[in-house]
């Protein structure tokens, strides 16, 4: 596979800017307004750098993915979206996702951790990572920023933004419909209307419901059958336009409502054999998707999904003239109230019940200037506030789990638990000449995060409780902390008779944060024994270095590209532990570097014809980094100095043909099929100091589209992962010994119109 990968990248020469999907145009007007010659081989208008500008004219490594690409990806949530996004992985577990860009994640999924890439809805930041699983529609497009970008976002990042950005509001009428079908019991549809008020606003609707069966099986359903693995409605309703030509506004909102099975893992031993033990695990081979796919006993209890989120967003600018001032703010709640099934490893009969209240506010106010002329840019103020309150009770727990005998229950009891962030940030760039812009950036972080939290165990009766009541309190988790941060970047980039070449350096931070359990010590706290250096963790940082270009050599050929190194300190790691303290813990690993190249070629040869071809190498690897828990043996700790980051694979390419029929009526028929070849990744488990690898693998996906003159209407067969590969997106060893794979072979047809 390395030769045909290598071979791919000779015909190469440039320096990440956009998949294939990415080259198709949103509308020809909107790039021809800038450029009436650059429609062809697609781009597409994006604001990255908060500002309107075409991708090939941004000097910013990113991805920008339009509402059709969307569709014809089938990427119907952000977890598909690792599919079409180079270097980007996003996995789930039962109810959490987590972001991989250039190998750069974070694995605390928990109330109390920040993620590494921000995901934004409409520039909003949203801190819960399984609010981020609701169905994509009605859309713009998707934007995916890759490296650092607090110096134009309201929320600091280390790995990358990737911001979804729903259809606007127009003064003018609008409708839409498209439904799909296929196997696996998939099913779903999304209407929209829009209406003008009268001449300058206009009032939208849209509603989505997305439903896909459980691609697991029980064998043994005498605890019950499993619901589906998404079974998600979705509704938002926007008002805006502009008033007095100076002021523009957009008021959103959006609700969520994402039922079906918790149950999305399986035992590891359909995986990776029966007792793994130490780096590179090896994928056992012989075994059908049948047979990895089947779960060996029953149910132990219900097994539901419900998640309620949603919220309001309002934007509102005014062009003042030498500034325009733009304000951004938001509220959202998220309410779970899920059952779920522990039936992995040690915890085969634990069923546990969890109940989470979360709300968010953030705040932006941004002022640019100097639109037009030589020193231009943008600074904003920011301020974010998480406030959230739950509880995880895991039932028939065993006594060396950290729970007692006799106990019923053991859990968690957390809350309030509040994370505050504040930010000022500003970018300025000065044109040396039409052609050449030199950008700098700076930004200055705080963040407070607080929590009061219990570690419980309930008992049946008071005579069975050693504490004399029906719950006894474990361990206090009390935790408090700030920290704060100055972050930077320069760049600059040079457009060139074959298009834009830029380089920059920039620096990113995340926050640090606190474990379970409270200090030695602590007046009022029942088992207090960690020290400072157990209960807290450092905050991470990154700095990156980028040469890029993208370039368009003819008509028809465009050659997108970058090179890039990251250094990265503090690397914060988590784990499920049972000593000293029950719970998840993490960690500052030493240090890490990412080094790589990302290629990209877009040729249309003759009319009608596309071809794509995409080469990406990454090495992405711990650099110094000796876990706290010493193995084999204390004299002899284990070092993973040199071993792979997580959901980092050293070699991928994608591969694409896109050829249109046009028939005699003016209708379209459309082919196209796409290729993702990926060499092996590994996913790292620090609680039995594990990595277990993917191997490589080939995931092919066709479509056929027919669109009707003027597009009124489509209709599109659909075949995904033709190689039916089962991949592996993450894997657990120890007492919750599991592993989850991503979807099999999916097929089906969709359809649509608009007017």
């Amino acid at each position: 596979m390395r030769h045909t990968l290598l071979a791919g990248s000779a015909i190469l020469f440039a320096l990440p800017s956009a998949s294939a999907l990415a080259q198709q145009a949103e509308t020809a007007a909107q790039v021809a307004q800038e450029d009436s010659g650059s429609a062809d081989s697609g781009d597409i208008i994006v604001t990255a750098n908060r500002t309107e500008s075409r991708l090939s004219k941004t000097p910013i490594a990113m991805t920008a993915i339009s509402q059709d690409g969307l569709r014809d990806a089938g990427i119907v949530d952000a977890r598909s979206l690792g599919q079409a996004v180079p270097n980007v992985r996003i996995s789930t577990d039962r109810d959490n996702a987590r972001v991989a860009i250039r190998g750069v994640t974070s694995t605390d999924t928990t109330e109390k951790g920040d993620p590494s890439a921000a995901f934004l809805l409409d520039g909003v930041y949203i801190a819960r990572s399984a609010d981020i699983l609701g169905s994509f529609y009605d859309l713009e497009r998707v934007e995916v920023l890759r490296g650092p970008q607090g110096t134009l976002y309201g929320r600091n990042t280390t790995a990358g933004v990737i911001n979804v950005i729903s259809a606007k509001p127009k003064a003018e009428f609008e409708a839409s419909g498209d439904a799909y079908f296929g196997n696996y019991g998939q099913r779903g549809v999304t209407a929209m209307l829009n209406v003008p008020v009268g001449e300058t606003l206009g009032i939208r609707g849209a509603v989505n419901y997305d439903r896909m069966d459980n691609v697991i099986r029980l064998a043994n359903t005498s605890g019950g059958t499993l619901l589906p693995a998404r079974d998600t409605f979705s509704t938002r309703l926007s008002f805006g336009g502009t008033l007095a030509e100076d002021f523009r506004f957009v008021v959103r909102g959006d609700y969520s409502n994402a039922n079906g099975s918790m149950l999305n893992v399986l035992p590891l031993a359909n995986a990776f054999g029966t007792s793994p033990k130490g780096v590179d695990q090896p994928y056992v081979e012989g075994l059908s998707n049948e047979q990895r796919l089947t779960f060996p006993f029953p149910l132990a209890g219900p097994d539901q999904r419900n998640y309620r989120f949603g919220g309001i967003t309002g934007e509102f600018s005014y062009d003042f003239g030498p500034v325009e001032l733009t304000y951004l703010g938001s509220y959202r709640e998220t309410h779970r109230d899920d059952r779920r099934n522990y039936i992995v490893g040690s915890f085969a009969s634990n069923p546990a019940v969890y109940r989470g209240r979360f709300n968010q506010q953030s705040h932006e106010l941004r002022a640019a200037f100097g639109q037009g002329s030589p020193l231009h840019g943008q600074v904003g103020l920011y301020y974010f506030r998480e406030r959230s309150n739950l509880s995880l009770i895991l039932g028939n727990p065993e006594a060396s789990s950290g729970g007692r005998v006799g106990a019923v229950g053991f859990g968690f009891v957390q809350g309030p638990t509040q994370s505050t962030s504040k930010g000022v940030f500003g970018t300025v760039t000065y044109d040396v000449t039409p052609e050449l812009h030199v950008t700098g950036g700076i930004r200055y972080t705080k963040d407070e995060k607080s929590r009061n939290g219990l570690t419980v165990a309930d008992y049946p009766t008071l005579a069975a409780s050693p504490c004399g009541t029906l719950r006894c309190t474990l361990n206090t988790n009390i935790a408090a902390a700030d920290w704060s941060k100055t972050t930077w970047k320069v760049g600059v980039d040079y457009d060139t008779p074959l298009g834009l070449v830029f380089a920059s350096v920039s620096t990113g931070y995340k926050a640090g944060g606190f474990n379970d359990g409270c200090l030695a010590g602590t007046v009022g706290g029942t088992g207090c024994i960690l020290t400072p250096s157990t209960l807290y963790y450092d905050p991470e940082n990154l700095t990156a270095y980028e040469v890029g270009a993208k370039l368009k050599l003819a008509e028809g050929l465009r050659l997108n590209g970058s090179v890039f190194h990251y250094d990265y300190s503090g690397l914060q790691i988590s784990q499920v532990v049972v000593t000293p303290v029950p719970g998840n813990r993490t960690s500052n690993a030493a240090k890490a570097k990412v080094d790589g190249v990302e290629l990209e070629a877009i040729a249309s040869p003759y009319a009608g014809g596309q071809f794509t071809v995409g080469v990406n190498y990454l090495n992405a690897r711990f650099a110094t980094f000796i876990p706290d828990v010493t193995f084999p043996t204390a004299a002899n700790p284990l070092s993973f100095a040199g071993k792979h980051l997580d959901h980092a694979p050293k070699w991928t390419a994608n591969l694409g043909y896109t050829h249109t029929f046009v028939l005699g009526n003016e209708a379209e028929v459309e082919f196209g099929v796409r290729s993702l070849i990926n060499s092996s990744y590994y996913i790292t488990n620090l609680g039995t100091l594990s990595q277990f690898r993917q191997p490589s693998f080939t995931k092919t996906d066709i479509t056929l589209t027919y669109n009707a003159p003027e597009k009124r209407y489509y209709v599109q067969g659909f075949v995904k992962n033709i190689e039916n590969e089962l991949t592996i997106s993450q894997a657990q060893g120890g007492r919750l010994a599991n592993v989850q794979f991503e979807q099999p072979r999916t097929y089906g047809v969709r359809a649509g119109f608009k007017f």
